[in-house]
């Protein structure tokens, strides 16, 4: 229960990043342009809202009731008649209570509210329609913009306060760890990657695992062999769920020995290497966690390396099959690459990053039209997922980061009730110089809704059956 709360609390709080960020970006841009917001809240409001606040009035109110449709039809009479120009004062601000989403309310304009009366009355000045194609451009583009700005500006932070720490490939000398669908095709583990399609891979670039299972050959580094692997057309597809293609192995180096517990009585060192568990070797973490588990109860012997010396010592494992030490972490085994960069270093890092990210999602979508890409789409549960069970805020801000570059990008597809689908008809207005009937855009916008939640259906009913029912 603790990790879902956990995991909930982080999705929560960066989806409400995301979305306020995404509708700050159309509401600042139909200011500059004068152009009337009525309404800015996170998160929708259906029947009543959390907290709500009109700056007109100077009222705040907490869980209250919307405004009827006259009394808001009222309110905005009332702003038109009282001035010609916009004012934040116009725009009421507030929290819903279905933590789905968020909207910016633009005046004259046909959004997810389908209210097209507005638009068939005559034209007021801080009216969305009464504005310039190229200024109810900015407007719609002003959410994509402001989320791919905001995960450049993530991942800036990111490289300035813990700058890009990671393991080479080559410098991990018990190799990886591969799950049973690479290991299918070839890989093993202990192998350590090499090249995808004869391009050195590299652990400090943010791409050399998408490099890797989307190649047609890849080499490993096998012992003393170096071995190629050809690599399964769509072989994307059949990892889709998993969270991780591979993993640096584990040598189980003793770090900190347990008082009184079967490692300490056996006379286990800090710094011990286990090298096997009576007649079975123990290369990795991986290896050693069965062996030991098979001997829970029992004497065995365990064989260590202790200052370049094998040694052998008698313990006797828990029945839960424990020793009782500590293992040394990755980082404290293997050389560690530190890049360090500075303030002004950071941004163009931030922007390298925020442009690689993109361009991998992009390039991975081109799979979600096969039956097993269509499978693979989730909801807010896969989302969910990607968080760890554990806070940490640099897993936070890198989830984050990476989910504003989707959110972008999905934003600016030209489909209708997506900011992408008003773009496009702009750009027609801008290209032909007429603007699209309001039937061609009512109708435009009813289809858009209804993809998108048969997709918002879809995906979370997929979720239900990974999580529930496969």
């Amino acid at each position: 229960m603790e990790t879902f709360l956990i995991k909930a609390v982080q999705l929560v709080a960066a989806l409400s990043l995301l979305v306020i960020i995404h509708e700050f970006g159309h509401y600042i841009f139909a200011r500059i342009f004068g152009i009337r917001a009525e309404k800015f809240y996170l998160f929708f409001n259906p029947y009543f809202s959390l907290v709500r606040y009109n700056p007109r009035t100077g009222k705040w109110n907490f869980f209250c009731r919307n405004l009827t449709d006259e009394e808001e039809e009222a309110r905005i009479k009332e702003i038109k008649e009282s001035k010609a120009k916009a004012s934040w004062r116009d725009t009421i601000y507030g929290i819903g209570w279905l933590p789905l989403g968020g909207y910016v309310s633009i005046g004259g304009m046909i959004d997810e509210r389908m209210d097209t009366n507005q638009v068939k009355e005559t034209i007021h000045p801080t009216d969305f329609m009464a504005k310039p194609a190229w200024q109810r451009f900015f407007v719609m583009v002003g959410g994509v913009l402001f989320n791919f700005i905001l995960a450049i500006l993530i991942y800036a932070g990111i490289a300035f306060g813990w700058g890009e720490k990671y393991i080479e490939y080559t410098d991990a000398y018990a190799g990886m760890d591969f799950i049973p669908e690479a290991q299918a095709i070839g890989f093993q583990n202990g192998d350590i990657p090499l090249t995808a399609d004869g391009k050195q891979l590299s652990a400090g670039d943010d791409n050399s695992i998408m490099q890797l299972i989307e190649a047609k050959e890849v080499t490993v580094l096998r012992g003393n062999d170096t071995v190629a692997i050809a690599i399964p057309e769509n072989f994307i597809l059949k990892i889709a769920d998993k969270k991780m293609f591979m993993s640096y192995r584990l040598p189980v180096i003793a770090n900190q020995i347990m008082p009184g517990d079967p490692a300490e009585k056996a006379g286990l060192q800090p710094g011990d290497h286990i090298i096997a568990i009576g007649e079975t070797p123990t290369p990795s973490y991986t290896e050693f966690m069965p062996a030991l588990q098979a001997m829970a109860g029992k004497e065995c012997t365990i064989k260590v390396l202790r200052n370049e010396k094998e040694l052998s010592l008698t313990a006797t494992p828990t029945e839960g099959g424990k020793l009782g030490f500590t293992f040394k972490m990755p980082t404290d085994i293997y050389k560690v690459n530190i890049r360090e960069y500075g303030f002004f270093e950071s941004f163009p890092k931030g922007i390298s990053d925020g442009c690689s990210k993109l361009v991998a999602y992009v390039s991975s979508l081109k799979y979600i039209f096969t039956k097993e890409g269509a499978q693979s789409v989730g909801g807010f549960g896969a989302i969910g997922s990607l968080f760890p069970e554990k806070w940490s805020w640099l897993m936070f801000w890198e989830i984050t980061a990476f989910l504003s570059v989707i959110l972008a990008f999905m934003n600016i597809l030209p489909i209708p009730a997506l900011d992408g689908g008003h773009i496009m008809f702009v750009l027609w207005e801008m290209i032909t110089g007429k603007p699209a009937s309001l039937k061609v855009l009512e109708y435009a916008q009813m289809v858009g809704m209804a993809l998108l939640f048969a997709l918002l259906i879809y995906a979370n009913a997929n979720d239900i059956y990974r999580f529930f029912i496969k």
